[in-house]
């Protein structure tokens, strides 16, 4: 077991100076002391959204952009920011949820910003060279969160929740929804140019967490969570310190699992739920990202609360869905799943996550059985500290390290 901070710039900056130097999130950047990183320019870069590993290296990264820092997987020992980076648009930065295809080998990245043309989109090759990077160019600037990608295409997206432009030009972020606008995704070859894009209409929505994406004939099929909060269960009398956190609420936001299908011949769009409950979060087994695949572990929430209290596995075929709850006060991250060596099945292997026990004041690395994971733990590694509940995990194989 290790633990270790991300020793950004910025967080080096505030230790040396003892104090804050960055306005926090829902703060006027103003606050600031002084320039910052991301899409939002006057933020601190706390690396802490996201991990994975590529070219057996551990990368972090955050969500409004910034850098990516590397770190030995094994240790945790800081290998400072990432070389392939310097290629990519000063001030930019990468944003999190780059996207590993273990077939390939190949990193797939975005960014963003308030400056044209508000998008980029990259690969890193499997030895960690920055291999293709290009404009995406947006109406104004937006906020994606994740992207997806199948065997032959990257999946980008510009949907109508972002912020104000009245607001912003007076220096303030406040995001507003703008249903009239409509979804779009943008679909590019893997290596393509800007001018090979292909963008397709679809019912407004926005999108955390893409699901998996895969080819079907003349069809890019796309999985992800659509928000929809006509189907919402919002927790009367929240603490007031909470109710700026609501839109972190899946059961509030309605996140549910959803498909669309995009023909690239005819150009139509057809799109419907793959469940009729609320989940976030899903994970694949990674041997099928970009390809057909049956299933996804995702989390359930705490209604009320950004807090993870239940697991499920829903076919994507079938629509069928195995759930697991976690016992009161007991919170889990994000599940990886974990293939078996040697499995033959999408679904033989396992399922982990580290779950915070608020009645014991501990922690834990839960192992479940990913084929029935309603059965439970089939084993349970006490943490020598209680760790804060989290979010975004990465499994690694050993043969990736």
């Amino acid at each position: 077991y290790r633990n270790r901070f991300i020793r950004t710039e910025g967080f080096e900056a505030e230790l040396e100076a003892g104090e804050p130097l960055w306005a926090g999130l829902r703060e006027n950047p103003n606050l600031s002391k002084q320039d910052g990183w991301g899409a939002r320019t006057r933020l601190k870069d706390s690396s802490s959204t996201d991990v994975i590993v590529h070219n057996g290296v551990a990368a972090t990264s955050f969500y409004q952009c910034g850098d990516v820092y590397e770190l030995d997987p094994r240790t945790l020992a800081h290998k400072g920011k990432a070389d392939w980076t310097g290629g990519v648009t000063p001030g930019w930065g990468v944003s999190a949820h780059t996207k590993v295809d273990e077939a390939t080998g190949e990193m797939l990245f975005f960014n963003y910003s308030k400056e044209a043309p508000y998008m980029h989109y990259g690969v890193v090759d499997r030895t960690g060279q920055l291999a293709h990077y290009i404009p995406i160019e947006l109406p104004g600037p937006r906020l994606p969160h994740d992207m997806a990608f199948t065997d032959r295409y990257a999946i980008l997206n510009d949907l109508p929740l972002f912020w104000d432009p009245d607001a912003l030009a007076q220096g303030a972020h406040a995001v507003r929804f703008f249903p009239e606008l409509g979804s779009r995704f943008g679909i590019v070859p893997r290596r393509g140019s800007s001018d090979q894009v292909v963008w397709f209409n679809a019912a407004p929505t926005y999108v955390l967490h893409w699901i998996n994406a895969f080819e079907d004939g003349n069809e890019v099929v796309l999985d992800g969570y659509t928000q929809d909060p006509r189907r919402g269960i919002r927790t009367k009398g929240l603490p007031e310190s909470l109710t700026p956190f609501a839109m972190l609420d899946i059961n509030a936001i309605g996140a549910h699992a959803y498909r669309w299908r995009f023909n690239m011949k005819t150009g139509e769009v057809k799109e419907g739920p793959l469940e009729d409950g609320i989940s976030e979060f899903g994970m694949i087994n990674p041997s099928v990202a970009g390809k057909p695949y049956q299933y996804t572990w995702g989390m359930t929430a705490k209604p009320g609360w950004f807090l993870f209290d239940g697991m499920m596995r829903l076919d994507v075929d079938s629509g069928g869905i195995e759930r697991y709850q976690f016992p009161e006060g007991v919170y889990a991250s994000e599940s990886p799943m974990a293939p078996r060596v040697g499995s033959q099945a999408e679904d033989d292997g396992y399922v982990m996550t580290f779950t915070t026990d608020m009645n014991s004041d501990s922690s834990a690395c839960e192992i479940f059985a990913a084929d029935s994971i309603s059965k439970g733990p089939i084993c349970k590694i006490k943490l020598p500290q209680r760790i804060c509940v989290g979010t975004h995990s990465c499994w690694a194989g050993k043969d990736t390290l």
